[in-house]
């Protein structure tokens, strides 16, 4: 959504802010290979900001402009999984609904971690993880993938087998065929080969304590300000992004001020008004904003709640 008002003389201006509301999330149902296997099937994939790794070509992406990262989610039933992947760049997950498992290695049975709303993990690149809903109701994962162009997934060699039952088949490209549909595999492509076990034993391992070592948790702090992701923040490795949690009461505000770079607002808890050059757009849970680098912004919370919200800036 872009927030659109009328100036002094009447015509028309393009606000800074641009909102990707909650409720107007557009999903696509076969983003990947495993979309067809049970258990995987009934997942919804969304490409908020940039166009993530999905191997759809026809996946909608909400925001195209490049922001240095990739904004996207996930939204998933219980029991629906994400089979094992490994990513070229950084992955970071924040959990708004639901409780969640995270399973690290081929088969998911290295190491596991639980986590709820208020968490995030930041899974580092060239490792297998996999993610499931363990709750009860439907669950949502926000993410933040590094650079522009955060490359393709790499499966473990099982999805390969499962995908080619339910008749996809991925590409060297990265794309998807669809055998059900009738798509055959192109005169000039190939199918991407199986992965091997030796590129299999490349790929890094993690136990449990180095698994947590990679998470943050909401009943850590009640902070204020809680640097998440950054150089001296909570997880503290490079990056390319950092990523900040603010919590203000009721009635607080966040003074104006100007930032060069990229600069992205997820809200988990409350209402946050984004106040710039005039206009004021208000922000509810769930929803995804993105302000526009050199545009003087406050952030304020008119109700009498705590309003908690990440904010994912790009390197400068």
């Amino acid at each position: 959504m872009t927030i659109r008002s009328q100036n002094e003389s009447g015509s028309e201006k393009r606000s800074p802010v641009q909102l990707v509301r909650y409720d107007e999330l557009i999903p696509c149902y076969n983003a990947f290979i495993d979309t067809r296997t049970p258990g995987s099937d009934q997942k919804e994939n969304f490409t908020i900001i940039g166009p993530g790794v999905s191997e759809n070509p026809d996946q909608h992406v909400h925001i195209a402009e490049p922001h240095g990262f990739n904004i996207g989610a996930a939204r998933q039933p219980p029991g629906c999984v994400n089979s094992q992947h490994s990513h070229e760049t950084e992955e970071v997950f924040f959990v708004h609904k639901g409780t969640w498992s995270f399973d690290l290695g081929e088969h998911g049975d290295d190491a596991r971690i639980t986590l709820k709303p208020g968490d995030l993990i930041s899974i580092p690149t060239h490792v297998f993880r996999g993610f499931e809903n363990i709750g009860d109701d439907m669950g949502f994962l926000w993410a933040v993938l590094g650079r522009d162009d955060p490359g393709h997934v790499l499966w473990a060699p099982e999805v390969f087998k499962m995908a080619e039952k339910y008749g996809l088949v991925l590409l060297e490209d990265g794309s998807l065929i669809d055998t059900n549909e009738g798509d055959v595999v192109p005169a000039d492509k190939k199918p991407m080969p199986v992965t091997t076990g030796e590129q299999v034993a490349e790929l890094k391992t993690f136990d449990k304590a180095q698994l947590r070592a990679c998470c943050t948790f909401s009943k850590q702090s009640a902070s204020r300000n809680r640097k998440l992701i950054a150089e001296d923040g909570e997880l503290d490795w490079p990056h390319g992004f950092e990523v900040t949690q603010t919590r203000l009461g009721g009635q607080e505000s966040v003074d104006r001020y100007e930032f060069a770079g990229s600069e992205v607002l997820f809200v988990h808890d409350g209402e946050l008004t984004i106040e710039t050059a005039g206009d004021e757009i208000i922000v509810r849970a769930g929803d995804t904003a993105t302000i526009a680098p050199g545009s003087i912004r406050s952030f304020n919370n008119k109700s009498s709640s705590d309003v908690v919200f990440l904010i994912v800036r790009g390197k400068l």
